[in-house]
Formats: structure tokens, C-alpha cells, sequence
């Protein structure tokens, strides 16, 4: 616990600025709440071209919208739009990309942030759902994406793709084959080690053109748990009174990633900074 505390650093610096942000074009996943809600909320402030929500309701997307065009002022000229993204299904993953490629101009960033975390047994594409969403889904959202957001990259720039990953996966112990508890842990586990292979196969990235790195947010006081057993959410609850982050806090990690450098490329981030040497925090951490 000592570990996690003391990783778990407030007021986090908003290192993306107006002029970064301005006429930039964004995808978040998960959007509508939480991190990525937070994040799109500060991209719309702060001057970006546009911003696309990615989300699996789009009626709580539009009520997303509907907050982040009354916080950032943009009421009546939005730059956020919002398209229907179903994590859950491989078919809307690929429509999805399918619809940046015809629709987009460019893209500088895309965070993918979409996530669950449950205990109930629920299969989506022949795999726990928390597999699907967390792994199989976010790798192949990543993969289609690259070639898109190459192509589609402003003269000079080199877009990022920012996964949204946790440390809590390397405390991990479950076997989600047999498992029963919400398997959020190794599926973050999942996910940062295909994300490295992956940009282990994209390198020099200033190469290649497209920077990919991970970002651990800590502890922040989301709904994500919104659909753990009992007994998980009260200690969750309790750690988030004790140290953790405010949503707003946190999605500035999500923020560092968008304009991390290439040296980020393959690295996990933490707090704003490079996260690759942080001890391995508590379990519910992130």
C-alpha cells in the first residue's frame, strides 16, 4: 500500500496546450464517462479541431457532448461529435475504422480508453466480455487504426496512439480461464504486453510514423467498478477516499500520452512522467 500511495501524485500537470490542441483532430474511447470524458472535455477547451467520442450508448454520448459543449463554451459551434463504437463486437470495431478512413481528414491522437470490469460471466465474440473489450477488441481496434492514422497524419506530425493500460495487471494472479473474479488485472496484463510486441514491430517510430505508448492513470474515482461484487467496490471505495485520484486528475495521464514524444514509443507512463521503472502498485491501483 506504501507503493501505491506514494505513486498516486495530485494536481498532475495539463501538458497539452492550446497550441497543441488547436485544429488537432481526436478519438476517445469510452467517452462518455470518467477518464475519457474528463480528457475530451479538456481537448474541447483547449481549442481542438474536433472531437470524436467513441461510444458504445449514444444517448449518454449526447449527453457527453451536450456537458462538454457547455463547459468548453462551443455550444452552437461543437467540435465534438459523437459515433456509435461497441467494444463488445468485432463488426462494429471495424465499421468504426471504416468510418474514420471515409470521414476524417486527419487524426493526431486517438485514446483508447474504452475498458470494463466485472465479475458476472458475460461472453461477447466467444470470449469473456471483460477479454473482448479489454484485449481482443482494443488490439484490434490499435492494428486497423495504424495504417489510418499514418496515412491521415498532418504534414510533419506524428499521431499517437495512446492504451490506456494499468499496473494493477502486473500484481495479477488470476487465470481467466477458470476465474471468477473481474479479471480486470490480467486483462490489463493482456494488453500491455500485446501493445509492446506491437510497438516492438513499429520501430524506429519516427520511422515508422506512428508513436504508440501506455498509460497508467492510478487510482481514480470512476464508475468503472460500477458492476464488481460488493465486497470489491466497498474496498475500492475506501481506497478512493483514502488516496485516489479525481477523474479530472487522471485523465491528464491520458492527456500526457497525446503529446508524449517519441521516446515514449513502447513505454508505459505514470503520472505524467515515464512510469517504467515504478515498482508494481496494489491490485486496485488504475
Amino acid at each position: 500500500m506504501t507503493s501505491a500511495v506514494a505513486t498516486q501524485t495530485r494536481n498532475l500537470p495539463l501538458l497539452v496546450t492550446p497550441s497543441l490542441a488547436a485544429g488537432r483532430t481526436y478519438i476517445v474511447t469510452g467517452a462518455n464517462t470518467g477518464l475519457g470524458f474528463e480528457a475530451s472535455k479538456h481537448l474541447a477547451t483547449l481549442g481542438a479541431g474536433k472531437v470524436i467520442l467513441a461510444v458504445r450508448n449514444p444517448a449518454a454520448g449526447d449527453i457527453a457532448k451536450q456537458e462538454i459543449d457547455t463547459a468548453a463554451g462551443t455550444a452552437g459551434t461543437s467540435v465534438v461529435e459523437v459515433w456509435p463504437l461497441d467494444m463488445a463486437s468485432y463488426d462494429s470495431v471495424r465499421a468504426f475504422v471504416r468510418r474514420v478512413d471515409a470521414e476524417l481528414e486527419r487524426v493526431d491522437a486517438v485514446v483508447l480508453n474504452a475498458a470494463v470490469a466485472q465479475a458476472k460471466r458475460e461472453m461477447a465474440e466467444g470470449h469473456l466480455l471483460s477479454v473482448t473489450v479489454n484485449v481482443l477488441s482494443t488490439i484490434l481496434l490499435a492494428t486497423l487504426l495504424l495504417p489510418v492514422v499514418k496515412r491521415k497524419a498532418a504534414e510533419g506530425a506524428m499521431p499517437r496512439l495512446v492504451m490506456v493500460a494499468s499496473r494493477a495487471g502486473f500484481d495479477s494472479k488470476e487465470d481467466w480461464r477458470g476465474s471468477r473474479g473481474i479479471l480486470y488485472g490480467p486483462t490489463k496484463l493482456a494488453e500491455t504486453l500485446a501493445v509492446r510486441h506491437l510497438a516492438r514491430e513499429l520501430v524506429p517510430a519516427d520511422k515508422t510514423g506512428v508513436i504508440i505508448n501506455l498509460v497508467c492513470p492510478g487510482l481514480c474515482v470512476t464508475n468503472l467498478a460500477r458492476n464488481a461484487p460488493q465486497d470489491f467496490t466497498e474496498k475500492l471505495r475506501e481506497m478512493h477516499a483514502k488516496f485516489g485520484r479525481t477523474a479530472e486528475d487522471g485523465s491528464r495521464t491520458l492527456l500526457h500520452g497525446v503529446v508524449a514524444g517519441v521516446e515514449s514509443h513502447g513505454k508505459l507512463l505514470h503520472s505524467c512522467e515515464d512510469g517504467e521503472y515504478v515498482a508494481p502498485s496494489n491490485l486496485a491501483l488504475g
